[in-house]
């Protein structure tokens, strides 16, 4: 019925797979969860706070009953018991560091799938270099914002003070030729010394991943259990690093600033949409895959009547 709004439960009654719609023939007035003759919810505030907190609930059921759906497809148990799951190529790997709660060995790509002990370390190697950079990047995008910059010049020659660069990715263009090249040797010399100067089965095969030889005060330690745990820790907060940084750069692109204001990004099509229900922090409005894009309202109707479907039938499903 298009006179309808999305997900609105007071439009029709099925008795007998007969469907009976509110209106004055029928006599049926339907309120919240479609209770027959129940008044709505008056207060225009608290509709709106539980309207929010449907889709939200509905959000996180859809996703729990697939990730149910898989754990009984694999496990054989509803609850996805990993004992259960013994022919799991997993298995190789789920005493590795990084195999932490809540998920457990997480590969939802099944890139390890093959069980292949030298293709994971040398993944392994990559995610614990790429981790390293990443924090380094993110706190280079907090740091000067924080404390400010170094005084004096970045390059006398260009008459190029620090405090001339700017922050984020405008500061890609403000970097003379020269300066560039001295990160490149750098960045070269920093890769050549991971590899311990050698070749590169130096760096996968003979040295633990990671470890180039470099014991930082107060991290380095000889206890096992106390050096697991700190590097169980590098790698979450390099996986976070990672994920951080990548938001970085595209709230960067998107606002030209590199703390991502919203109210800067005048031309996105999203904002036809930013006052809808559903918009909630912390991510505002939420669209990675750009449906709503073109701005269709018709569109976005239909997605949410769809969404509040999936989500309260998704609901059910979990209880």
């Amino acid at each position: 019925d298009p006179d309808l709004i999305p997900g609105k439960l007071s439009s029709r009654f099925v008795v007998g797979l007969t469907t009976i719609k509110s209106n004055n023939l029928s006599g049926w007035v339907f309120g919240p969860f479609g209770v027959p003759n129940a008044p709505s919810i008056a207060d225009p505030e608290l509709r709106k706070k539980k309207l929010n907190a449907e889709i939200a609930n509905g959000r996180l059921a859809m996703m729990a009953i697939i990730g149910m759906f898989f754990q009984d497809g694999l496990t054989g148990s509803a609850w996805g018991d990993w004992a259960l799951y013994t022919d799991s190529p997993l298995r190789a790997f789920e005493s590795e560091l990084g195999v932490q709660a809540p998920v457990g060995f997480f590969d939802p790509l099944g890139l390890s799938k093959d069980g292949d002990a030298e293709t994971f370390r040398r993944r392994r190697v990559s995610e614990i270099k790429h981790g390293r950079i990443s924090m380094l990047a993110t706190m280079g995008y907090i740091t000067p914002e924080l404390v400010g910059k170094f005084p004096g010049y970045l390059s006398p020659s260009a008459n190029l003070k620090f405090e001339d660069v700017p922050h984020g990715l405008a500061a890609i263009s403000k970097v003379p030729v020269f300066g560039w090249i001295q990160i490149l040797i750098y960045a070269l010399y920093v890769e050549a010394s991971s590899l311990n100067f050698g070749y590169f089965d130096d760096s996968y095969n003979k040295l633990a991943p990671g470890d180039y030889g470099w014991k930082p005060p107060l991290l380095a330690t000889a206890d096992p259990e106390a050096r697991k745990k700190k590097l169980n820790a590098e790698l979450a907060n390099g996986r976070l690093a990672m994920m951080a940084i990548i938001g970085m750069f595209f709230q960067d692109g998107l606002t030209g600033s590199a703390w991502g204001d919203w109210a800067l990004y005048t031309d996105s099509p999203l904002r036809a949409f930013e006052n809808e229900i559903g918009v909630q922090p912390p991510v505002g409005f939420w669209d990675p895959l750009e449906f709503t894009k073109d701005g269709s309202k018709e569109n976005f109707q239909r997605r949410r009547a769809v969404e509040l479907k999936h989500g309260r039938v998704s609901m059910y499903a979990c209880i």
